[in-house]
């Protein structure tokens, strides 16, 4: 299996973004609305006003970009099914989603140190921890607290230290 997509795909999720994501009233959002509540804007699996986004006050809207964690949960986590269907789907599929927005994160860390001129140790072990994110090799251990576990700290010390390949004037 290959690296998984690192933009959203909407069509492939559950409008994860649109229920586990808070919202704060002001510049980027026109209203309050707290996580794990879905937006009153929200029809189905779409957004009602999605064509209108920006004049409607939902600039953060059309900014976010889940890096393909909606799809990625609900697709390979999920196998399609969605918490606007089984309700006791909803706290699942948000704490999935957290943990997949930091796996992405990190994919697109490891993607990104690919065009670095590494030594062929370091691009070695950039490929090795990537392959891990793939979702062949995720596992739902591996993806739960994912962010606060030891292979996204393993992750996080392999970037920091790649430092040195990074010219800065």
């Amino acid at each position: 299996m290959s690296r998984p997509a690192l933009t959203a795909d909407c069509s492939a999720c559950a409008a994860l973004c649109c229920l586990a994501l808070a919202l704060d009233k002001g510049e980027a959002f026109a209203i309050d609305k707290p996580a794990g509540l879905p937006c009153p804007n929200l029809d189905g699996r779409s957004c009602s006003i999605h064509s209108d986004l920006d004049a409607r006050g939902f600039a953060g809207c059309v900014r976010y970009d889940c890096a393909g964690a909606g799809q990625r949960v609900t697709q390979e986590v999920f196998a399609g099914r969605s918490w606007q269907d089984e309700a006791g789907l909803t706290a699942p599929m948000i704490a999935a989603f957290a943990d997949m927005r930091a796996v992405q994160q990190r994919l697109e860390l490891l993607a990104a140190a690919e065009a670095l001129p590494l030594a062929s140790s370091d691009a070695a072990e950039r490929a090795r921890l990537e392959a891990t994110l793939w979702p062949d090799a995720l596992t739902a251990g591996v993806l739960e607290g994912f962010g606060s576990g030891a292979l996204a700290q393993e992750i996080d010390s392999f970037i920091a230290g790649l430092r040195r390949y990074v010219v800065t004037r």
